[in-house]
């Protein structure tokens, strides 16, 4: 049975969409997930990148797409009142209620979803004591401790090559994005193009040079 981790950030719709939509996508497979809350916004700082709703035509297109996505594949999602947020306090809740580093499946379920449906307010403080009272963390998500899990988690992210969320880390493989479930499919399914070189080929490819200033 191969053991996956999934990273995730509630702040990202891909996130949400791809954990939604994980079960149907590897239905029939043998397999185990790991879900390891990171902050994205640490990601994007270590590799000097803005984020999705930073670029403004950019951040009308992610919407767009998004909501079309969750559409298409029959999974219900309302854009919350403002995006994008700080989703620490809900990174921090979720490690809260778990251990080690990871959350489960029905915590990250219950905070994609406090984000994700129904269209209120992600960072309203109103309803982060009720979704924290509901979820009853048996850690503060204040303490340094779990403010230690999450930083340590994304350093950790970034070591092993991460860039955004959500990602797929199965053995020393990894995945990104919602449109890389049906790849990951085929991992664990033993697909024989993994087998041929064009996977470790792709990373050996010479770039061009780094652009300078105009």
């Amino acid at each position: 049975m191969k053991r996956i981790t999934f990273y995730l950030d509630f702040i990202s719709p891909y996130a949400y969409l791809a954990f939604e939509k994980l079960p149907q996508a590897l239905q029939g497979l043998s397999y185990a997930v790991d879900y390891r809350p990171i902050l994205f916004a640490g990601l994007l700082k270590h590799h000097g990148q803005l984020g999705p709703a930073e670029i403004a035509p950019k951040r009308d297109w992610t919407y767009r797409q998004v909501l079309w996505l969750a559409h298409s594949n029959g999974i219900a999602m309302q854009m919350p009142a403002a995006h994008p947020f700080n989703p620490l306090a809900l990174l921090r809740l979720a490690l809260a209620c778990g251990e080690n580093g990871f959350a489960n499946r029905y915590v990250c379920e219950t905070l994609f979803r406090h984000v994700w449906r129904g269209g209120a307010d992600a960072s309203d403080a109103q309803r982060f004591e009720a979704v924290k009272a509901a979820l009853n963390p048996a850690r503060d998500p204040a303490s340094d401790p779990v403010k230690a899990e999450l930083k340590a988690n994304t350093e950790e992210a970034i070591a092993r090559g991460l860039f955004g969320v959500p990602a797929y880390a199965v053995d020393e493989k990894l995945f990104w994005g919602f449109d890389a479930l049906p790849m990951l499919r085929g991992y664990l399914e033993a697909d024989p193009w993994f087998a041929q070189g064009d996977w470790d080929a792709a990373a050996q490819r010479p770039g061009a040079p780094r652009r300078g200033p105009a």
